[in-house]
Formats: C-alpha cells, sequence, structure tokens
C-alpha cells in the first residue's frame, strides 16, 4: 500500500529541508577551506575524499568497476589502490573547486602554470574559434580559472539536478569564464565558435543523445558522442586538445595546451571519436587517479553486450 498523501508530503518536506541544510554546511566547509594555507587545504580535501571512500559504497563499486573495465591488466591490488586514490583526488577537487570560485589570485597563480599556451594563440591567430577538447579530471575547475587568467575562454555545461546547487555552480564559474553554454544548446555554441571564441568542451561522458557512436575507449567500447566533429564541421573551429592536472607532489597545477589537430573533422565520425578518445587516454594514463571514474561510463552496451554495472552501483546515476 502507499503511504496516505499527508505522509508523502511530510517526507518530502524532509527531504528538502535536509538538502538545503547539506547544501548550506558544504558552502560553509567550501568557502572556509579558501582561508586555509595551501598543504593544510589539500591534506583536509585527502581526508575528505577518504571519508567518502569509506562511505560512498555504492560510488567506490562504481570507480572499481570502471577501473577493472579499462585497465583488466592491473592486479586488483593496484586497482584498490587507485580507486583509494581517486576519492582523495576527490577531496582534493572539492577544495579546488573553492579556490576557483572564491580564492584570491596570488593564492591561485602562484601555484599554477600553463604549458603549451603558444599552441592556444596560433590557433587563435588564423581568425577561427578554438574549441578545447578536454576530460572530465578532478582539477577541471581550477584549470578554467587558471586559463581564463591569460585567455578569454567559456564552457559547455550540465546543468545540475538540484536547481539550488546549479544556481551556485552557475555563478561560481561566471566569476572567471566569459560565458556558459548548456550541453545541449549546440547553436548558441557555433554562434560562440564562429565569432572566434575559445570553448571548454568534454565530450566523455555518456548522456545518450542521438548523435553518438560505440568507440573503442581503452578496453572497451564506449558510447560516444559525435557532436564533437559536427560542432567543428559547423563553426569552422579549430581543435586544441586541454588537460589540466595537479601536480603529484600537490604542490600545485599544470594547464597543458596542445598543437591544434590537423585533419579535424575527417568526414569519418567513428575514426574521429576514436582519435578523441586515444588523445584522452594518453591524459588518463598519466593521471589515472585524477580521472572521474565515479562516472558509469560505459552504462549503455554495444548491441549484444550485457550490462556491466550490476543493480547495487547507482541505476539511477548520470
Amino acid at each position: 500500500m502507499h503511504p496516505p498523501p499527508e505522509q508523502r508530503r511530510s517526507e518530502r518536506n524532509r527531504r528538502r529541508i535536509g538538502s538545503r541544510i547539506g547544501l548550506a554546511a558544504l558552502l560553509w566547509l567550501m568557502r572556509a577551506s579558501v582561508r586555509l594555507p595551501h598543504r593544510m587545504r589539500i591534506a583536509w580535501g585527502a581526508g575528505i575524499g577518504s571519508l567518502l571512500h569509506r562511505w560512498a559504497t555504492k560510488r567506490r563499486k562504481v570507480v572499481r568497476r570502471n577501473l577493472a573495465l579499462c585497465f583488466p591488466e592491473f592486479k586488483p591490488g593496484m586497482r584498490d589502490r587507485l580507486a583509494r586514490d581517486h576519492f582523495r583526488a576527490l577531496g582534493m577537487s572539492l577544495m579546488e573547486t573553492s579556490l576557483a570560485w572564491w580564492g584570491d589570485d596570488p593564492k591561485i597563480f602562484r601555484r599554477a602554470r600553463i604549458i603549451g599556451a603558444e599552441h592556444l594563440a596560433d590557433a587563435l591567430s588564423h581568425g577561427e574559434g578554438v574549441l578545447l577538447f578536454g576530460g572530465h579530471f578532478t582539477a577541471f575547475e581550477i584549470g578554467g580559472r587558471i586559463l581564463a587568467r591569460r585567455f578569454s575562454v567559456a564552457a559547455s555545461y550540465r546543468p545540475h539536478d538540484d536547481p539550488r546547487w546549479d544556481a551556485v555552480i552557475r555563478k561560481g564559474r561566471q566569476r572567471y569564464l566569459e560565458t556558459l553554454i548548456e550541453h545541449k544548446n549546440m547553436r548558441g555554441m557555433i554562434r560562440y565558435l564562429r565569432g572566434g571564441g575559445i570553448l571548454w568542451y568534454a565530450p566523455d561522458q555518456n548522456f545518450g543523445g542521438p548523435r553518438r557512436v560505440f568507440a573503442r575507449f581503452f578496453a572497451q567500447r564506449a558510447a560516444t558522442t559525435t557532436a564533437t566533429s559536427w560542432l567543428i564541421r559547423s563553426s569552422g573551429a579549430r581543435v586544441v586538445p586541454y588537460l589540466c592536472r595537479r601536480r603529484e607532489d600537490d604542490s600545485g597545477w599544470d594547464v597543458i595546451l596542445s598543437p591544434a589537430l590537423d585533419g579535424f573533422p575527417s568526414g569519418d565520425d567513428l575514426a574521429d571519436t576514436e582519435r578523441l578518445n586515444t588523445i584522452l587516454e594518453g591524459h588518463i594514463e598519466q593521471n589515472i587517479e585524477q580521472y572521474l571514474w565515479i562516472h558509469r561510463r560505459f552504462k549503455d552496451r554495444p548491441p549484444g553486450e550485457s550490462d556491466v554495472y550490476g543493480p547495487d552501483m547507482l541505476r539511477d546515476s548520470k
């Protein structure tokens, strides 16, 4: 039997109140972390990540499953260590996001460097827009703040399911980005690129949609959007690979830009998508624990292949 309407309303109200309290507590924690010394801030984030690794059972299973699918050659002990390191990186990412949204310039830029800025400048010199091709790494938020100090940058983004948290994210990013464009607003992206803008775009998550192929990604075939090729064909922009990574000693961040891709798009969407996936693989292999493994990247399977996630692995996650 379904509970009576009064009980359902009461439960919804409790969840709503709990969500507001949780958001307020998280924002307080994030803002407080900005005032900490760098090493203490990183240690605080790593500690939060370690707690998440212990408590977030379902997400931990997703991370371990993704690592097993992508790196079957690794021994289980090594994958377990990478999973622990990944959660630590997630906690650090929360602190870095705080710094990106509310931190003072000296706290950020004395620990940051841009490697390969000449490649982006060269791509812009042709009078065309530039699509920064990247992936979802844990340092991507602070990377945007670093890059935006030297270049005017926009970003494609997916609105958060919680409108209150979405408003916080938008406000934080608008402090340093020129604009935000929703990931489904393809016409808006094309207009921005045709106007000579720089757009950060990360097509490495599985959000469905009609423009996708099952492209090789590590040891799997992953449902991957072909929108990158379509955007470039429609806008005439150039593609510059982009990565922001936290240094191995946690002392700061490197934003790395590579030369613009030649011959892209090729006219073969599958070949183009696998070319981009190969670039992304290279970035991941250098920084495995910093890639966003909590996303169920392989939730859609090629025809004839079975589900790789169990019913206890966030069936409703994005």
